[in-house]
This record gives C-alpha cells, structure tokens and sequence, in this order.
C-alpha cells in the first residue's frame, strides 16, 4: 500500500486519522556512516512488512547523524518509515559556521527535528529560549519538532509534571512568537533515567505523561500533538503504560533491528492489531 507524500519532503505522510502510536529512535553518535545505512535497511524491511507500520497506525522515525540523513530518509520512506535531524540551528541560512538548517533537512528528505535534549541542555548549554528558537524553525520549514523535556532528579510524579510544563510552556510560548505552531512530538525522557540500566516505572510514567499529553493538547494548535516516552526505553515497556503512553523514545536499546520489531510488534498488540506473542490471554 503506498502512503500519500508530505508536501514538504515529498515522504509517506502518516494515517489519514493520524497515527494511533510513535515510534522513534535517536542514534546519536554511536553508528558509523555505513552501520547506520545498515540499520536503516533493516529496520526498512521490518516497517515494509510490518502491517500497523505500512497503514499508518503506527508511525516509525529515526534520527541518524545529518551526513547520513538524505540516503537514510531515502531507504526508510520508501516503506513507510521516515528520518530526520538530531539537531538542527535557529536560522535557515547564513553564516553559521558548522551549522545545519531546519531548511537542509527538509530539502534532504528529513521531516523531523529532535530540540532541547539533555545532553544538549548540559554539554551545549541551551536553555528554553534557544530551544523554543530551533522549535520554530522546525515549525516554519514544516519539520515535526520532537521537544525532549524532563526533570534533572528522581522525585514525585507532581513535581515531573510542573517541571516539564514549564518547559513545554517556557519552549512553545517563544517558538509560537516566531512562527505558527504545528504539530509537535514531546519526547519525556526524565534525565536521571537516560542511560540507567532501567526506565523510570511504569506507574510514574503513566501519571506523567497523563499529565504532560493534558496540558499539551489544551494549547492552540496543539491538539494533534502527543507526548512520549524516552529514558532507556526498550522492549517490554509500552504494554506496562497507560492509555496517554502513545509511544516510545528509544535510544541505544533500538540498536538491534530485531528489538525494534518487537516493540512494533508490542505496540501493535497494545492497539488489537496484532495478537500478542503467545496469543491472547
């Protein structure tokens, strides 16, 4: 089945009701050039045999380092699959010496932008402004924003919750002053759970994102915007979330192909597209 393309990119727009689940995957700096063109075939194949995938109930990304990003946006929408930047910079052009524009990703096939991750909070220094000024970029070259949010230390599901909505709000509010708001991806990735050998636990996931997915879509020109969830995300978790969970952030725990099927093949279940493995209870 062929999806219609994105205006902009010319890429598989997702289902004509919107998807009922997000994938992702950001690959950071791990993989070489030619591992990561491998991971895209692959992970190609399972999206062009993956039913949920090819229908556009479920909407699959990854985002590689930008030399990679035309040939891997190439490979993936073909089937039905997409690509985008880890990072892109606030202007669409000028001189930005080592800078890539949100303008370049699109002319390159991408069709979403990753802003304000942690480790660009903490290693670069971005703060709310220069992050809501990325995310209006996104917004004006017709780029999906993902917007990573998440609070520095383990605490209360409440105070997640303010933490994160002052920086949804602290984001939207500058980038909504620049451009108008398009559809954005929140990606809540609490920081003391990126990169610790388990995600934070369901329970405090699900009241999170509850949360967060509320306040989000209650904004102007937000209601098709969702909130996932990021923080050693992996196989196993999005059948243990609650129904405000639409999907996963995932980071090294997608380097194997076959971990990425499975928490297709996961969310699908979730969804009664898919019988769970074993079949249904």
């Amino acid at each position: 089945m062929s999806l219609p393309a994105n205006p902009v990119t010319g890429s598989p727009r997702p289902h004509a009701n919107g998807p009922s689940a997000i994938i992702g995957v950001s690959l950071k700096m791990y993989f070489g050039y030619e591992r990561t063109l491998d991971w895209c075939r692959d992970v190609a194949r399972i999206a062009s045999a993956h039913p949920a995938v090819r229908s556009g109930d479920i909407e699959l990304f990854a985002l590689p380092a930008h030399p990679v990003l035309p040939e891997c946006a190439r490979i993936l929408s073909a089937d039905g699959a997409a690509a985008g930047a880890q990072d892109i910079f606030w202007e669409d052009e000028g001189a930005f010496t080592g800078e890539v524009s949100g303008k370049m990703v699109a002319e390159t096939g991408g069709r979403y932008a990753e802003v304000g991750h942690a480790e660009r909070r903490r290693i670069f220094g971005e703060d709310d402004d220069v992050i809501g000024l990325k995310t209006a970029a996104a917004y004006r070259n017709g780029l999906t924003p993902v917007l990573c949010v998440g609070e520095p230390g383990r605490g209360t599901a409440a105070d997640a919750i303010k933490h994160c909505i002052r920086e949804i709000d602290g984001v939207l509010n500058r980038a909504e002053s620049l451009a108008r708001a398009g559809r954005t991806i929140v990606a809540y990735e609490p920081q003391w759970a990126i990169g610790a050998p388990e995600p934070a636990s369901p329970e405090y996931i699900s009241e999170v994102i509850t949360g967060l997915d509320a306040h989000l879509r209650s904004r102007e020109g937000q209601a098709d915007s969702r909130v996932i969830y990021g923080g050693s995300a992996g196989p196993g978790l999005i059948s243990q979330l609650g129904p405000a969970v639409t999907g996963l952030f995932l980071g090294r725990f997608a380097h194997n192909p076959a971990a990425v099927k499975d928490i297709l093949d996961e969310t699908a279940a979730r969804l009664g597209l898919l019988e769970p493995a074993g079949g249904r209870a």
